[in-house]
């Protein structure tokens, strides 16, 4: 049995172009696959602009979809993206829209320049959104007004996403891609996988780019080989 069918036959001619082709992952709210792990901030999402608070915090590993959300209340809100830094002026755009700032934790910000944030969008009535792969008790404020601002925010953490949902995005991928997998291929990934997103991700594209280069289907014999290739283990077999 075929294990992965192409959708479209002008792949046919691509398959011996090694190339890096552009894939529009569909990102909208409406290609939004929502697990239990991520309820809670979907909703939150959703539930904009009626927010119990000014600042929303979604805290949760890499690749667990905290981008995506942001991306979707960027579209919806009008927010422009800001990093809180010395000279940056973003305390500025903060009064005059609603405002996000993501990756918190790894990207650094000035606490003075942070606190004016917050208290611009409380202030004049705007939102901010932040995303960080820790919570906020953990990110290095020593501002004391900046920690109290912060204990003000509304925290909604999203945890690793589970064997179901890895499944639904890796079929999605595909999808994206105008492949469609079989079932017992894509429980195969899964059970070898990583834990997130983004290697739900990089698998996938890994998978597509080689089967391309090399003009064959794509086996159960390729995803071992790109499994172990990024270091996952395939010790179940």
């Amino acid at each position: 049995m075929t294990e992965v069918k192409n959708a479209d036959p002008r792949r046919k001619a691509d398959e011996q172009l090694p190339l890096a082709f552009s894939h529009d992952a569909a990102s909208g709210r409406d290609d939004l696959l929502v697990s239990e792990k991520l309820a809670a901030a979907v909703a939150i999402v959703d539930a904009w602009p009626q927010w119990p608070s000014p600042v929303v915090i979604l805290a949760g590993p890499v690749g667990s979809g905290k981008s995506h959300l942001a991306n979707i209340w960027r579209e919806h809100s009008g927010a422009i993206t800001i990093h809180p830094k010395a000279g940056a002026n973003a305390a500025v755009d903060a009064a005059n829209g609603h405002v996000l700032f993501e990756d918190v934790d790894r990207v650094g910000f000035d606490d003075t320049e942070l606190f004016h944030v917050i208290n611009s969008v409380r202030e004049n009535g705007n939102s901010l959104l932040m995303t960080s792969r820790l919570w906020p008790m953990s990110w290095p404020v020593q501002l004391a007004d900046l920690r109290s601002r912060l204990k003000a925010a509304t925290v909604v953490e999203i945890g690793e996403p589970d064997e179901e949902l890895l499944s639904q995005v890796i079929v999605k991928l595909f999808a994206d891609r105008q492949l469609y997998i079989d079932d017992r291929l894509v429980l195969y990934i899964v059970n070898r996988m990583e834990r997130s997103l983004n290697a739900a991700q990089t698998i996938v594209e890994r998978l597509d780019r080689l089967a391309l280069s090399r003009g064959t289907k794509i086996s159960r014999s390729l995803v071992a080989e790109v499994l172990n290739e990024l270091g996952n283990s395939d010790s179940f077999d």
